[in-house]
């Protein structure tokens, strides 16, 4: 897999690309990720990438010409199966986008910033929108790392067990069950016997009524859904 993160602010990604599953997954060949800065393709001596909105509104908006270009220029290498904006209106991330996003080769990833970006992108080149919730952030390198943490960790070798993203919340649209280690006693905080008693189906059994039951008091909606 390849991803390609777009952003006015590349400094934002170095700690999140950096460390842990991510890192070692570019270590390990699974993924190449890609930060490009938008200002190399920015206007004039300050390589200017934003300016006044049409319309007099406040704040300033991501120039098309910038992001148009670089874009372009990355398609004339590959061909890309999602050219994703981060964008707060856009369809919020779950773990069904995840598993999706994850079988896919080459992805774009157009971090937002400022009061947004001219609209032509999003009609014309955008081809996803995705949020990580109802609020605004004040870009969306935040959101980009999500996405891409989201993602690849599903990639096959990320995980040390690969079986261990099977069993996350929200796979099977629920919530996980408790989990536990050792000591079996804390300050006279017990492990559940079950969990104890060696038997795979009653643990098996106990795990599925914990996650039913944790959804049904915490996440009733993913019930309805």
């Amino acid at each position: 897999m390849r991803i390609d993160i777009l952003t006015v602010v590349p400094e934002l990604l170095e700690s999140p690309l950096g460390y842990s599953i991510v890192k070692r997954a570019i270590d390990k060949g699974l993924v190449k990720i890609h930060v490009h800065n938008i200002r190399e393709y920015g206007k004039g001596f300050y390589r200017q990438v934003d300016d006044y909105s049409y319309g007099g509104d406040a704040g300033m908006v991501m120039m098309i010409e910038p992001v148009y270009n670089l874009i372009r220029d990355l398609q004339k290498e590959r061909t890309y199966d999602e050219i994703i904006y981060t964008a707060p209106d856009g369809e919020i991330l779950n773990q069904g986008i995840a598993n999706e996003l994850s079988c896919k080769e080459n992805i774009i990833i157009l971090c937002g910033h400022y009061k947004g970006i001219d609209h032509r992108i999003r009609e014309h080149l955008v081809t996803r929108e995705i949020s990580v919730g109802d609020y605004v952030l004040s870009g969306g390198e935040i959101p980009a790392a999500i996405i891409v943490d989201a993602v690849v960790r599903l990639l096959p070798g990320a995980l040390g067990d690969e079986t261990s993203a099977l069993s996350d919340s929200f796979q099977d649209g629920l919530l996980a069950p408790p989990v536990y280690t050792r000591p079996a006693d804390f300050n006279g905080w017990k492990v559940p016997e079950v969990l104890l008693s060696g038997d795979p189906k009653k643990i098996k059994a106990w795990q599925d009524g914990q996650a039913l039951e944790r959804t049904k008091l915490l996440r009733p909606n993913l019930l309805d859904d």
